[in-house]
């Protein structure tokens, strides 16, 4: 294993340590327990936003603590989900009086704590409500799952949900935004090697130079098949035609289209993806109205990619749009 780590015992702190101390004009960084909180929180009378998960992701959730986004992100360990006692003092961090939303990603460990984090934090008086995502269409259950695992979408989630709570909507519109993201988006990614983490010390899976995985998740947990490396347009396809039949947009529909670099891949790649997937879409017919590109929902030095495709309406773009100011994320503050 070659990482630029310490002790692979001290990842996440050191990692969390160094991204307080880089980003110290938007964020705060508790260290015991861990989470990150937004600088000007809480702020009275506006919905707070709360996510986290598992270390190893970045940017998701840290990067995205700010203006427009998250109110407070709780890292766990390296793929494993934080505890309650970490989550109950961050939803209370931005708890402004109009109520909290936990954004959980959908793996078992994430649901099960979240959720007891919210029944603590109301009986310590919170208003708290959960939205899940679960965007990845590759398989139904996975090691980590009951039903499909949330993926990249949640970048989507968190920013328009953010905005809705940025301009001031209250606990059951931001809640009803955020379940229409979830409801309109869907991922599929792709390995084309594994990731190491750093307290394993091994690859957490294997794959030959000339095999690649469809269908990864986030963690490295399997696919819907392993097949042979093929062009960066026709693994393309592979993505992107199951995430739209899935979804059911057709032609004359709007589209937010977000190619999720996992980590390891190079901008170049991400936009050759990019462009097989825009040609796909122009020739279905649909509107690309908005568009991301990058490295958003790793899964640490993972070589490859995942295509998320988001239908949208007016009020979703004009969401999109607001303001955001975030270690990862900024544009128009």
């Amino acid at each position: 294993m070659k990482k630029l780590i310490n002790d692979p015992k001290n990842v996440v702190m050191e990692s969390v340590e160094g991204f307080g101390r880089a980003h110290a004009d938007l964020v705060t960084v508790n260290p015991e327990p861990l989470y990150v909180v937004r600088k000007d929180a809480p702020r009275s009378g506006k919905v707070g936003l709360v996510s986290g998960g598992g270390s190893g992701h970045e940017p998701l959730h840290a990067g995205f603590v700010g203006r427009g986004m998250l109110d407070a992100a709780v890292p766990g360990a390296v793929f494993t989900s934080p505890t309650p006692d970490a989550i109950i003092p961050a939803t209370a961090a931005v708890d402004g009086g109009a109520g909290v939303v936990h954004i959980v990603k959908n793996y078992t460990g994430d649901v099960l704590n979240f959720e007891a984090a919210a029944e603590m934090a109301e009986a310590e008086g919170s208003t708290v409500r959960q939205v899940l995502v679960n965007d990845d269409v590759a398989v139904e259950d996975s090691l980590y799952t009951a039903g499909r695992r949330g993926v990249a979408g949640t970048v989507l989630v968190e920013k328009i949900a953010g905005a809705a709570a940025e301009r001031g909507d209250d606990l059951d519109a931001v809640v009803a935004v955020a379940e229409r993201v979830v409801a309109n988006v869907r991922s599929m990614g792709v390995a084309l090697t594994p990731c190491t983490v750093p307290h394993a010390g091994d690859p957490s899976f294997d794959l030959r130079d000339d095999e690649i995985e469809i269908g990864i998740g986030i963690h490295g947990e399997p696919g819907r098949r392993r097949g042979k490396l093929e062009p960066a347009d026709a693994i393309t396809e592979h993505l992107l035609q199951p995430v739209l039949d899935d979804l059911g947009i057709g032609s004359g529909e709007r589209a937010l289209l977000f190619i999720n670099g996992m980590g390891g891949t190079p901008l170049s790649e991400l936009y050759i993806v990019y462009r097989a997937a825009a040609a796909l879409l122009d020739r279905s017919g649909i509107g690309i109205a908005r568009s991301l590109v990058g490295n958003y929902t790793t899964s640490l030095e993972m070589q490859g990619a995942s295509v998320t495709v988001l239908r949208v309406d007016d009020d979703m773009l004009t969401l999109w749009d607001e303001p955001v100011l975030t270690a990862a994320l900024r544009w128009g503050a």
